[in-house]
């Protein structure tokens, strides 16, 4: 069995919690209410994990979710992540959706088109609902077309979503990854993006 060690830590939004391995991060826990609940739920999730002093690198990445949740711009591309047995196409689209740069949204749909297919939009869905490491994989950026926010598996659900948008800047009503703009100008931005 894996070694995995937590630690909780405070932000603007509550409580929250980070697990992580001998591979990298591999959970983040957001606030369930009170930190007795959100300990208790990050045990449940990752079972065996015991807390620990956070390693430098652990460190720098709770440094960047609680400077995140201030409102703070914040990359996270340099934390080595770890998905454990998570599926090659849930991988994909973590990929693709670990690029979108806070403050921006983007489509399930138009995550889909990047992997070939759009009509795979809910099947993008469903693995962002499944992603364990929400904020440094920022499933929360991806909304549905009709301009909903599409669901969010973190307690509080699409409240959680709207308030974690609302805190990048990003407009979560706004259908598409930025805003008004034509989809040609969002597509051009897009591919900007993720040449940085």
């Amino acid at each position: 069995m894996i070694e995995r060690h937590f630690a909780l830590f405070e932000t603007a939004i509550g409580t929250c919690g980070i697990v992580w391995g001998p591979r990298g991060i591999c959970g983040v826990q957001l606030p369930e209410g009170s930190s007795v609940k959100t300990r208790a739920r990050l045990q449940r999730r990752h079972p065996g994990a015991q807390e620990a002093p956070a390693s430098a690198q652990v460190q720098q990445a709770i440094d960047g979710i609680i400077a995140l949740l201030r409102g703070e711009r914040v990359s996270f591309n340099g934390v080595e992540l770890d998905f454990g047995d998570a599926p090659a196409f849930n991988r994909k689209i973590y990929d693709i959706a670990r690029r979108i740069p806070a403050g921006q949204t983007m489509t399930y749909g138009e995550i889909a088109e990047q992997l070939g297919d759009r009509s795979l939009a809910r099947d993008v869905g469903t693995a962002l609902g499944a992603n364990p490491i929400p904020i440094i994989m920022p499933c929360h950026r991806v909304v549905a077309a009709s301009g909903k926010t599409g669901g969010f598996s973190a307690a509080g659900g699409v409240v959680t979503k709207l308030r974690l948008l609302t805190i990048e800047g990003a407009e979560p009503g706004g259908p598409t990854l930025f805003g008004a703009l034509p989809l040609q100008a969002r597509r051009q931005r897009l591919r900007a993006a993720r040449h940085r």
